[in-house]
């Protein structure tokens, strides 16, 4: 690659990135929906020509921002079992969970994003990701479950408990949540105390 190759590929990526953090910005302050892209190209010190260079609509710059981060809340997930033949499940240890590492690194984003018009798009989008892997890439001994079934049920168990965790405001760290997934998961509970609630006489 020539010199003049690298300073333009240079220049491509800080106009990318000052695009994306200027979107973010907007996005802390307003809906997705009313936001121009006069105001994002305004807010980045850049034209409109170096936006259209680089996406073709304002729905193209947040799909490249939500569709990275999928892509790395993906590799969190695969953390535990992308180097072994056998999952363990019951034997696995709390510090190989890295998705709330992943989700606590980039806390500042899913805020914001938690926060916007488009995150039940984002929701969706990562239900589907991390429901289609789950079912790709681990095969459970026949059980009797229907496995899409099951699928379905812990991908929305899991994006539930992190969304509470974002919405807390990160109360916990995620070795506490790490470690507490561990536990939920292989929790088996058979019995359960019951409360009576008695309704009182008329």
């Amino acid at each position: 690659m020539s010199e003049k190759e690298k300073k333009t590929d240079r220049r491509i990526i800080r106009s990318k990135i000052a695009l994306r953090e200027a979107l973010l910005s907007l996005m802390a302050q307003k809906p997705f929906a009313s936001i121009s892209i006069t105001e994002i190209v305004e807010c980045a010190n850049y034209n409109r020509g170096t936006f259209y260079a680089n996406y073709e609509s304002k729905e193209a710059l947040l799909d490249e921002i939500t569709s990275e981060l999928i892509h790395k809340l993906l590799q969190s997930f695969r953390a535990p079992y992308e180097h072994v033949e056998v999952f363990r499940i019951d034997e696995l240890p709390a510090n190989s969970v890295m998705i709330f590492e992943h989700i606590f690194e980039h806390a500042a984003l899913y805020t914001v994003l938690l926060q916007s018009d488009v995150l039940p798009n984002l929701k969706e989008k990562m239900f589907i990701a991390l429901k289609q892997i789950s079912q790709e890439e681990l095969l459970y001994s026949d059980n009797g479950i229907d496995q899409e079934l099951l699928s379905i049920y812990s991908i929305h168990a899991l994006v539930g408990l992190v969304f509470h965790w974002i919405e807390s405001g990160f109360k916990h760290s995620s070795s506490y949540m790490q470690d507490q997934l561990v536990k939920i998961i292989n929790w088996r509970p058979t019995v359960a105390r019951t409360v009576v609630v008695r309704g009182t006489d008329a």
